[in-house]
């Protein structure tokens, strides 16, 4: 049997690192994942795969890690989930508090420097997170929160394990200005590569679809993907 901490062998846990590969601490579940958010004319697409793992156990096969934070920006999680849950949910916190004290919504960029401000000041958070949203200011943008603290704006953004397997992909298919449906086939086409090439990340591939208008919610499932194994 499998714990967060290792495997279960005759009664005992066997904590070496070939079992926790991660150093996760007991009860923490590590989020093995796939992120993408792009940014197109008036908004942005924020997409990720659901499946979360526990080094090469799968704990979870239809996991959320897209997270609404108001009412036109969101977060994409990557780490441990206990840490990137218990993250999100004080940002909304203190967001609502904002929202509440000023009457207006905030802008990505006020979202993206308070998660810095909280991951670096907490050190032992093991929590990546993508902003991405729509702000009357810089339209749609995107912030990479890096583990450690660092925040950058980017023209696009990507995370998690999956990634490393999509860098050429999206350097080579993503422009400035896209289209919506332009940014969204490009999302779903990065998280199926992602998704056949990576063993954290698997399941289906949610989007969200943020807009001055509003925001519209997505899935494809995993016979739909437009690319991985046929099914027959």
């Amino acid at each position: 049997m499998a714990t967060a901490s290792g495997i279960v062998q005759g009664g005992q846990v066997n904590d070496d690192l070939g079992n926790n590969p991660y150093g996760l601490r007991n009860g923490e579940v590590s989020s093995g994942t796939s992120l993408v958010a792009i940014p197109f004319q008036g908004g942005v697409v924020l997409g990720a795969d659901s499946r979360t793992s526990m080094g090469s156990y799968v704990a979870g096969r239809f996991s959320d890690k897209i997270v609404q934070v108001c009412d036109h920006i969101w977060c994409l999680r990557s780490g441990s989930a206990a840490d990137t849950q218990a993250l999100t949910d004080y940002v909304k916190y203190y967001i609502s508090q904002y929202v509440g004290e000023s009457g207006r919504q905030p802008q990505v960029s006020t979202v993206a420097h308070l998660m810095k401000t909280l991951i670096y000041n907490n050190p032992s958070l093991s929590a990546g997170i993508i902003v991405g949203g729509y702000d009357h200011v810089d339209g749609g943008s995107v912030y990479n929160v890096l583990m450690g603290g660092t925040c950058l704006k980017l023209p696009f953004a990507i995370g998690g394990s999956g990634s490393l397997f999509v860098y050429g992909l999206m350097d080579s298919e993503f422009r400035e200005d896209m289209t919506e449906s332009e940014a969204k086939a490009l999302c779903q086409k990065a998280l199926s590569h992602a998704i056949a090439r990576d063993g954290s990340s698997g399941g289906l591939v949610r989007t969200v679809v943020v807009t001055e208008s509003g925001c519209k919610r997505d899935v494809l499932l995993g016979n739909q993907l437009p690319f991985g194994p046929s099914i027959p």
